[in-house]
């Protein structure tokens, strides 16, 4: 069956199960759901890895800017998953868009604050006054990305837009603990609590899309199972 994805979705999603950052299984959430795929951007440490990575939000990223209209000056990356990702990614941007080498920067955020030095919380450039892009791996509750939406405000900067690997389209685990009943996922929450666009590389249904030249049958039947049980309703 001939993937449905555009290009560069379909082979991040074919370097993430070869390179077993994608997998299907049965994993336990920390929300205590037990989903049948788990994404572990944490294993993106290989040079072939990492080039696949920031080539894949490069492209989503430039995508988004000549879709969605998106501008930005400085793309951030949240300590630590985030400090990799927004160098390799500006570099990425630079070399697909010419246009972008002297007018794209990156930044990141220390956990704590350097007292000698330069000092501060920020490391490359500075935020002030300008159009700050957000780039991370995924995002499970929101708390990270509202923690890094604070920093940057407070260092003068605005938060345009979030980018992460992967969407899980999924609902957020309801207060009183029925899942049946419907609810919104924590990018949902976090567009409507900013007002500001998130985009992914891939979202859980370019994933299903995928799955008939990366995984099995059973895997993906589970996968669209789980899906219709967990879907976000934003």
């Amino acid at each position: 069956m001939a993937s449905q994805l555009p290009e560069y979705k379909q082979k991040f999603l074919e370097v993430c199960t070869a390179g077993g950052i994608l997998k299907f299984g049965n994993f336990e959430l920390k929300s205590k759901r037990i989903s049948p795929y788990f994404f572990n951007a944490g294993l993106f440490h290989t040079a072939r890895l990492a080039g696949a990575i920031s080539d894949a939000f490069a492209h989503a990223i430039i995508n988004a800017q000549k879709e969605d209209g998106l501008e930005f000056d400085i793309v951030f990356g949240p300590a630590y998953k985030g400090i990799p990702l927004a160098s390799s990614i500006t570099v990425k941007l630079g070399e697909i868009e010419p246009a972008n080498l002297d007018t794209i920067s990156y930044s990141f955020d220390r956990k704590e604050a350097k007292d000698h030095g330069e000092g501060g919380n920020i490391v490359g450039a500075s935020l002030k006054g300008k159009r700050i892009l957000i780039v991370d791996d995924v995002i499970t509750a929101g708390t990270a990305k509202r923690e890094a939406i604070e920093k940057i405000e407070k260092e003068g900067g605005k938060v345009v837009a979030i980018v992460v690997a992967l969407d899980r389209q999924e609902k957020l685990p309801a207060a009183d603990g029925d899942d049946s009943k419907p609810g919104p996922s924590a990018a949902g929450e976090l567009r409507k609590e900013y007002g500001i666009p998130i985009f992914s590389i891939i979202t859980l249904d370019d994933v299903i899309k995928g799955m008939p030249s990366v995984a099995s049958e059973e895997d993906l039947k589970r996968t669209e199972e789980y899906r219709a049980k967990y879907r976000a309703s934003d």
